[in-house]
């Protein structure tokens, strides 16, 4: 790990930048400003820019705070999202394409959203044909979470893939991402929250060129630890993000706590 700077505490473990703030406001205020920036950055030179978005709690202030950046060209930009429960009513509130239209799309006139169609008939279609939309517009930038038992999108470790040849794929959830979501307050209680999602893979998330990660909160402190910690594994998918060519991880002191040096 690289020194820190006095300014907002900064290092790198291995190729991933980390950025240690005060609290999850100024969390999600300095990542969506990062994001921002490159999203601008990215306009200058290519006509529209992909952008897959995560569905959490988690992500509450970064989404807030982006979609109040100024000079974003939203016209310009196609919006994915990154897994979606299977076998939830259309118009359930926990649905992460709901989330994410209530967080985002509906305060910016964005050009296009892909949603993930949870309730298709068919899971193994719907998963081919998100793929084929992700093949069709290259992800440019992952905008995206950890949970706590490390997975990345619905990655949990028991089928994490590092090299899956899949983009899109149905997962059964573990026990502790289900226990999440109810901690999280999306569910009053555990048989409430679905066995299976589809997601989009490991591979299809690092495909991105630029990867923006905000954590926030005391409970994903130990999955922080891991991911900066422990050897790169799918034991904690997580740990993959130190091997991406340009990802930042936001953390804030709570989820921070576990860090050596804090």
């Amino acid at each position: 790990m690289k020194a820190a700077t006095p300014a907002t505490r900064t290092f790198t473990v291995d190729l991933l930048r980390v950025q240690v703030v005060e609290n999850r406001q100024e969390l999600g205020r300095q990542a969506a400003l990062t994001a921002a920036d490159k999203i601008r950055a990215l306009q200058q030179t290519q006509d529209f820019v992909n952008i897959i978005f995560a569905s959490a709690p988690s992500q509450n202030e970064f989404l807030t705070a982006l979609a109040q950046q100024a000079g974003i060209n939203w016209p310009r930009i196609r919006a994915f999202h990154m897994d979606e429960y299977i076998g939830l009513p259309a118009n359930a509130p926990q649905t992460f394409g709901r989330y994410l239209k209530q967080q985002l799309f509906d305060k910016v006139p964005i050009h296009q959203v892909f949603y993930l169609e949870g309730n298709a008939p068919d899971a193994q279609q719907e998963c081919l044909r998100y793929g084929a939309l992700l093949e069709a517009y290259p992800t440019d930038i992952t905008c995206m979470g950890i949970g706590e038992n490390c997975h990345i999108a619905f990655n949990d470790p028991h089928v994490a893939d590092f090299n899956d040849p899949a983009l899109v794929k149905q997962v059964e959830l573990d026990l502790t991402s289900r226990m999440q979501q109810v901690g999280d307050a999306c569910f009053e209680r555990l048989e409430q929250v679905p066995t299976h999602a589809l997601t989009l893979t490991i591979p299809a998330l690092l495909r991105a060129h630029h990867l923006f990660c905000m954590v926030p909160a005391a409970q994903k402190a130990e999955a922080i630890q891991h991911t900066l910690v422990d050897a790169i594994s799918e034991k904690y998918p997580s740990t993959i993000l130190r091997n991406h060519a340009d990802a930042t991880l936001f953390i804030d002191s709570d989820s921070a706590r576990m860090v050596p040096g804090s």
